[in-house]
């Protein structure tokens, strides 16, 4: 999918994508401060996430959720995704970054 001034490149999604792919585990933390730990299952576009093999980090403020095994979250209450070191090319990812700010620059012009 070719990104347009409305929808830009999914350079975040298609980052994600590759990590669902490897089958990773990711912490997210959510802006209610709870941590979700598990393995991503799937993203999509609004960075909506999938987690399977779920555990909360706190189960003692959330024991309802012990029992939860998948579980969907919505990318608009996302603060923070913690990866793996060794599932992350920081290079590559900066380079990305820096051709899309530049291609963004150069549009505004």
């Amino acid at each position: 999918m070719a990104g347009s001034a409305l929808w830009p490149e999914p350079l975040f999604f298609n980052f994600f994508q590759t990590l669902v792919e490897k089958g990773a585990n990711v912490t997210i933390e959510l802006k209610n401060d709870l941590q979700l730990t598990g393995r991503l299952h799937a993203v999509d576009q609004y960075l909506n996430f999938k987690l399977s093999n779920v555990t909360a980090n706190d189960t003692e403020r959330y024991p309802h959720l012990l029992s939860v095994v998948n579980c969907f979250v919505r990318g608009s209450v996302v603060r923070y995704v913690f990866l793996n070191s060794s599932d992350v090319k920081t290079e590559e990812l900066q380079e990305l970054c820096r051709r899309e700010a530049m291609k963004q620059s150069s549009e505004k012009k």
